[in-house]
């Protein structure tokens, strides 16, 4: 009997529920809309020309006459007739030692009074350090080296500074040499680097 009255008040409740529901939806009122639809007629497409420009350029590397007056100005303000204060002489600032080495035995003032010669011993000497660092620039042109870009112009004006011992030695081991002015082989490598030299 307790088990009737429990599922007869459960049934109570949903038909009251139901009830409810029913009621709200007889009391609410719907409206309905008339949504006009527009057909829009398609505009013909126009096709407009457009004329691409392509600019061409020319990446220039610098010469060699630019790297001998580059060269020219760190060594000496490109002045063909000063002596530094270990005797090095001229534009490029030869030593005596270096000058004999490639057959050239003029007293300094006939060196530094001659600018032809000067020109040409930079030739000589450049032509023979290319000569000598051949292997080694075919092997590293274009790497980094110890934290350098190896170029052919960086490589001859390094040996023009240290000698081409010294820079075989960087090339295999890192060795940095430094002048007499404290002048590190690797800062002409870096700033003298990407020339195209006509040896």
């Amino acid at each position: 009997m307790n088990f009737n009255r429990k599922k007869l008040d459960s049934i109570t409740l949903v038909l009251l529920f139901a009830l409810t529901i029913f009621s709200l939806m007889a009391f609410t009122t719907y409206r309905s809309y008339v949504v006009t639809v527009v057909e829009l007629k398609p505009l013909p497409v126009k096709i407009i020309p457009v004329e691409i420009v392509r600019e061409s350029f020319e990446l220039v590397q610098p010469s060699h006459q630019q790297f001998l007056e580059a060269i020219g100005h760190r060594e000496s303000s490109n002045n063909y007739s000063v002596v530094n204060e270990f005797g090095y002489m001229g534009k490029y600032q030869f030593g005596k030692a270096t000058l004999k080495g490639l057959g050239i035995n003029v007293t300094k003032e006939e060196f530094i009074n001659n600018p032809k010669l000067q020109e040409k011993a930079m030739h000589m000497l450049l032509s023979h350090n290319k000569k000598k660092l051949k292997r080694y620039i075919k092997k590293y042109e274009g790497q980094i080296i110890h934290g350098v870009l190896i170029t052919e112009s960086g490589v001859l004006a390094a040996a023009h500074l240290a000698g081409q011992g010294n820079v075989r030695k960087f090339l295999k081991n890192g060795f940095v040499f430094e002048d007499g002015n404290g002048t590190k082989m690797t800062s002409y490598m870096k700033q003298f680097g990407g020339y195209i030299l006509n040896l």
